[in-house]
């Protein structure tokens, strides 16, 4: 039989060992698996012989699919720099270089980049260039940024679509917009990486409006994008309050079923909280099959700044009873609704909340804890959280300075004022609105003067409309009526309803019925259906004994159609909101609630109390008015306060209205009668009553 005789090249070296198979290990592994792996490829020496098995599991320990933890970047640093391996490449390097910029480190990939240069034979490729320039973006460091452009332009990498991408990226996320412009400009053919790297830029930026424009564009020219490029469109439509092409982004996204990218729905709830659709940012929410953190922190958001503050404190009593923690956004937006409804209790647990949790107490944060306690009237923990922040800016000085204002505490504040500029902290006009109430709170006319004179003289500040209001409703309240009157018609700016409404309400206080006259003739024009100015000039009549005319102006209300805003007082009870409206009666204990009114109206009657029917309702008989003003809505939130509350708790409330003489008269005597404190945050300030005072001193 012949023997077939093989070629000498084919038969197998009887010294040389057989090759290692390469292994292709999958990014899914878990890190306590890796060791196993790793010590299975030193055993069949496929480490140093086989690249492929080499890169495989590097890229499984630096970039495993579900995540780049410090371990595994640790145990890859090792696996690279000790263990056996084939010859050092670009590829080995980039491996390492987005495992940085994954786990948040861009100054540790920039330091591998620089040591490719310096001390090894490896050349940076086009993707380890474009990462770099990542890095750049991340660290906002233009100059590096630049340095890196310069090395690919001399090695001819710039043109790659890849390093280009991340040039404009680079620079628009450096603030250097119009660079980023050119080099997108000089793109002939763009695809959507391109045009999302420059989106991105300006999104990046804060450039809201110049993000929309560039997807106005993208449409216009039939650019194609994709679901990242929307979710940045569809939040800049929210910050910039574009809901047209918002809603374009909304339908577009439910016709092509895409409503199941959690982070494009998100963005899209954000976006119609933000423009104040607030139906359809909770139809998504609902319809959303998992929500993270940022969803439930945009929908609280957006019920916060609709000034539905109840529905945001109840959709944040269900995020709590998910799975989902919330974080410092999602406080911030709840402390905000808990400032608005004077919920101290519900604010006072997320303040736990946050303490438990070692939340970092940043300077917005900070802010709005200082902002809560001080719209509950609670000024000193107010000031305590203001000097527990590690860092503070001028809204958080101002927070304090308008909060000591409306608490009935001027001077504190204007000393706190001088304390922020020996801080070095510049004020800004918000700053000077608050420094302006406390004057003007406090009856510190010549403070008040001096510090709208400085505002422009030595800040640079001008005054807008609402400092103008504060100085009128100073010399208003200070009786200095002439001389408020004659300040508006000096003014440099139109004065507005609220100027004129300003002036209107010091004639009531003062009785002045002339400019009252004229201070409502002005508002007309401007705000013709605003029930409280008529009622104002009524009441100027009714001070002064002109019944008819009182009762004149509250016909032509009703001739006008306009009615009165009743009033309203919420007070909260174990975390729950409670309302009272004026001459309720829808209140579920309503028969126990008037019966303990009365008793209360016995009580201080006993003390002095007289009722102010000057106060009650002009369409009632003359026998009924003492009643009218004893079912005012204060009045009965107090006295479900006192069946509710522990003896000797604070009673805290809030009233959508000033509150009127009688309420106030009653609130005094009905604090030392009942040896309560009680504190009444209504339209223009805070009141603390105590032992039968006020802390407005009667000046509100």
């Amino acid at each position: 039989m012949a023997t077939a005789v093989l070629p000498a090249a084919a038969l197998p070296s009887p010294t040389a060992p057989a090759p290692a198979p390469e292994l292709r290990i999958p990014r899914r592994v878990a890190l306590c698996d890796v060791p196993q792996l790793h010590a299975a490829l030193l055993k069949s020496g496929a480490l140093a012989t086989s690249p492929k098995s080499f890169h495989s599991l590097l890229e499984a320990t630096a970039l495993p699919d579900h995540g780049t933890t410090p371990a595994h970047l640790a145990y890859a640093l090792r696996l690279f720099r000790l263990g056996p391996r084939p010859p050092l490449s670009a590829q080995l390097y980039n491996i390492l270089v987005r495992a940085f910029l994954r786990a948040g480190h861009p100054e540790d990939a920039l330091y591998l980049f620089v040591e490719m240069l310096d001390t090894t034979d490896v050349k940076p490729d086009q993707h380890t260039v474009a990462c770099i320039l990542k890095s750049c973006s991340s660290m906002c460091s233009l100059v590096v940024g630049r340095g890196v452009q310069a090395y690919a332009v001399k090695r001819g990498l710039v043109l790659d679509q890849f390093v280009l991408n991340s040039l404009i990226h680079m620079y628009a996320s450096c603030g250097d917009v119009v660079a980023a412009q050119v080099l997108f400009d000089a793109v002939e053919e763009k695809g959507v990486v391109t045009w999302n790297a420059m989106v991105a830029g300006y999104f990046k930026n804060g450039s809201w409006g110049k993000v929309v424009e560039m997807f106005k564009g993208m449409l216009q020219v039939g650019a194609p994008f994709d679901e990242v490029t929307l979710v940045s469109v569809a939040t800049a439509c929210g910050r910039a309050g574009d809901a047209r092409i918002g809603k374009w982004i909304g339908e577009y996204v439910e016709k092509n079923g895409m409503v199941g990218n959690r982070n494009l729905a998100t963005a899209l709830v954000d976006m119609y909280a933000k423009c104040g659709e607030l139906d359809e940012a909770r139809r998504l929410f609902d319809g959303m099959r998992s929500r993270d953190v940022v969803a439930w922190s945009a929908m609280i958001s957006g019920y916060t700044q609709a000034d539905q503050c109840r529905e945001a404190l109840n959709l944040f009593s269900e995020m709590q009873a998910t799975e989902v923690s919330p974080n410092d956004v999602t406080m911030v937006s709840v402390l905000s609704a808990c400032a608005v409804l004077g919920a101290l209790e519900t604010g006072k647990w997320v303040h736990s909340y946050v303490r438990r949790k070692g939340l970092p107490l940043s300077v917005v944060l900070g802010t709005a804890l200082v902002d809560l306690y001080a719209k509950c009237g609670c000024i000193d923990s107010a000031i305590e959280a203001f000097k527990s922040m590690p860092l503070r800016n001028s809204w958080t000085w101002t927070a304090l300075i308008k909060g000591m204002a409306s608490n009935g505490r001027g001077r504190e504040a204007l000393e706190l004022f001088s304390s922020m500029r020996e801080a070095n902290v510049e004020p800004t006009d918000v700053t000077f609105i608050g420094v302006l109430l406390a004057c003007s709170h406090s009856c510190l006319v010549e403070e008040g003067r001096r510090h709208f004179i400085s505002m422009s003289q030595d800040y640079g500040i001008q005054p807008r409309i609402e400092h103008y209001g504060c100085m009128v409703d100073l010399l208003g309240r200070a009786g200095l009526i002439d001389e408020a009157y004659h300040f508006i018609k000096a003014m440099p700016i139109e004065p507005n309803a609220i100027i004129w409404r300003a002036l209107l309400s010091a004639c009531t206080v003062h009785k002045n019925v002339d400019i009252g006259e004229e201070a409502l003739k002005q508002i007309i024009p401007l705000d013709p259906s605003h029930s409280g100015d008529y009622i104002l000039l009524s009441n100027i009549y009714a001070s002064v004994g002109r019944w008819k005319d009182a009762a004149m102006v509250r016909r032509e209300m009703d001739m006008r159609g306009i009615e009165k805003i009743p009033g309203c007082t919420l007070i909260e009870l174990d975390g729950t909101v409670f309302e009272f409206f004026a001459q309720d009666s829808d209140h579920p204990q309503l028969r126990e609630i008037y019966e303990k009114v009365e008793e209360m109206i016995k009580s201080i009657k006993m003390a002095g109390y007289v009722p102010n029917t000057d106060d009650a309702r002009l369409d009632v008989d003359e026998n009924d008015k003492e009643v009218s003003v004893s079912r005012h809505s204060e009045k009965l939130a107090i006295a479900f306060g006192l069946m509710k509350l522990r003896p000797g708790a604070t009673i805290r409330l809030s009233k959508n209205l000033r509150v009127c003489m009688d309420c106030h008269s009653a609130t005094k005597l009905i604090s030392k009668v009942y040896n309560r404190e009680i504190v009444v945050r209504d339209r223009n300030r805070f009141h603390h009553f105590k032992d039968g005072y006020c802390s407005c001193n009667d000046y509100w």
